[in-house]
C-alpha cells in the first residue's frame, strides 16, 4: 500500500475515532443526561457512529479538501 493511501486509510481511523468519541458523547449526555443509562447508551451510539463515520471520513475528505481549496482559491 502507498504511504499517501496508508496515512489517509490511518487518519480516517483516528479522526473517526476523535470526532464520533465527542460527538456521540455531548449528544448522549443531552439526550439522557448523567444516568444510569448514560454509558449503555453512549457505547452503542459510538458504535454505530464509528461503523458509518470511518468510510464517510475516508470518502469525503478528499472532497472536502478540493472544496476548501476551490473556496479560498488555491490551487489544486
Amino acid at each position: 500500500m502507498q504511504a499517501q493511501k496508508k496515512f489517509h486509510l490511518v487518519f480516517s481511523f483516528v479522526m473517526g475515532a476523535m470526532m464520533i468519541f465527542i460527538m456521540t458523547f455531548v449528544i448522549s449526555l443531552v439526550n439522557v443526561g448523567w444516568s444510569a443509562q448514560f454509558l449503555q447508551t453512549w457505547a452503542k451510539a459510538f458504535g454505530i457512529a464509528y461503523v458509518v463515520g470511518v468510510p464517510v471520513i475516508f470518502f469525503l475528505a478528499p472532497v472536502a479538501r478540493k472544496v476548501t481549496g476551490r473556496l479560498l482559491g488555491m490551487p489544486a
